[in-house]
């Protein structure tokens, strides 16, 4: 028990996650409940006696909390649930990605450099939002609204053909001229993020290095000689090529990563997803098969197979599962954008180094 007390605080933080993961869905080991009132849907006429077959028509407001708990088991529950979790993750995903990227802000005020943030935080800003953040935008949109707009027809030629007339999927007035300035938006940031930095970096090592060059020239060859911390020994050869390449790797880098990274999210619906499924065929194939036979000795067979899967697959492997893709998404999607790891060179402690500064 030694490691469970060691990460009781995880544990009991993941406890209250799932408790709220349970409310949002309304469900409880895959049985959906009506906790937080009626449902909006219901027969589409009086003729229909089993509503999971026939289909529902919605007749009062959404329901105040959560999914609907009559959308599980309907035919078209999967389509639904797998839009609603794919919109949350970009959501989500975006979300953090604009969390990493003012972190950035934080760190380069904190170094008192004002290069990276005029060259860096605000075109990074820019692009992925222009994007990524207008995508966000629409779906915020398609569901306060209720439109059957086509988000990736929206996307994909928002590219190819901006110019040209939205049609069924305008979801506002404005949105096709908003749409092309994004888009140059997102083209102007690219070059902002690449050029303006290294020649910013080569004139200010110029100017920096230039005055003391002069100052020299009025020294005697005996001053230069005794002076080995002169600026002449101090000067270091600035690298442009090097600088320019490593700001072209990470413009390169942010850019494909925008779109990766967002990608890279949809591994939560993809959870979510086989997590909700196997909770569905524990309980209806397990748990409910077994109760469906009048002989105690079968029940208390499928209740302890039911309780040891639960337990063991959902719990356990289920939860190492979902860590490890959380902490994949918080290294690589989420760091990327503010933590570098340089850091410092590790200098152990020693007697010979106090002996030698206070000498």
């Amino acid at each position: 028990m030694e490691m469970l007390f060691g990460g009781r605080y995880v544990l009991l933080l993941m406890s209250l996650f799932s408790i709220y993961c349970g409310l949002i869905y309304n469900e409880f080991f895959s049985v959906p409940f009506h906790i937080f009132g009626g449902s909006a849907y219901k027969c589409r006429d009086v003729t229909c006696s089993d509503a999971k077959s026939a289909g529902l028509i919605k007749f009062r407001d959404p329901y105040p909390f959560g999914v609907d708990p009559s959308w599980r088991g309907s035919r078209s529950e999967l389509p639904f649930l797998n839009s609603l979790k794919m919109k949350m993750s970009i959501l989500i995903g975006v979300a953090q990605m604009n969390l990493g990227i003012v972190l950035s802000y934080f760190n380069a005020r904190f170094f008192h450099s004002s290069l990276d943030i005029r060259y860096q935080f605000v075109p990074q800003m820019i692009f992925l939002n222009s994007l990524f953040g207008y995508l966000s935008l629409l779906i915020i949109i398609k569901w306060c609204t209720g439109s059957q707009a086509d988000l990736y027809h929206v996307m994909i030629y928002m590219f190819l053909s901006p110019t040209d007339d939205l049609g069924e999927n305008e979801l506002f007035w404005g949105q096709r001229p908003l749409q092309i300035v994004l888009l140059l938006l997102a083209l102007v940031a690219v070059p902002w993020m690449l050029f303006p930095k290294p020649f910013i970096l080569k004139k200010l090592h110029s100017e920096r290095f230039q005055g003391r060059t002069y100052g020299l020239l009025g020294s005697s060859e005996f001053d230069l000689d005794v002076e080995p911390d002169s600026a002449r020994d101090h000067h270091e050869e600035f690298n442009f090529s090097e600088v320019f390449v490593h700001q072209m790797i990470h413009s390169i880098e942010f850019v494909l990563g925008a779109v990766s990274n967002t990608a890279s999210y949809l591994r939560l619906w993809a959870l979510s997803l086989a997590h909700s499924e196997l909770s569905t065929v524990f309980y209806e194939k397990v748990l409910l098969l077994a109760w469906g036979y009048d002989n105690i000795i079968i029940r208390l067979i499928g209740l302890a197979v039911f309780a040891f899967a639960t337990a063991f697959i959902l719990l356990m492997m289920e939860t190492l599962s979902a860590f490890l893709h959380a902490l994949r998404l918080h290294w690589v999607e989420f760091q990327n954008k503010f933590y570098h790891g340089d850091g410092y060179k590790f200098k152990p402690f020693s007697f010979a180094l106090i002996t030698d500064d206070d000498d």
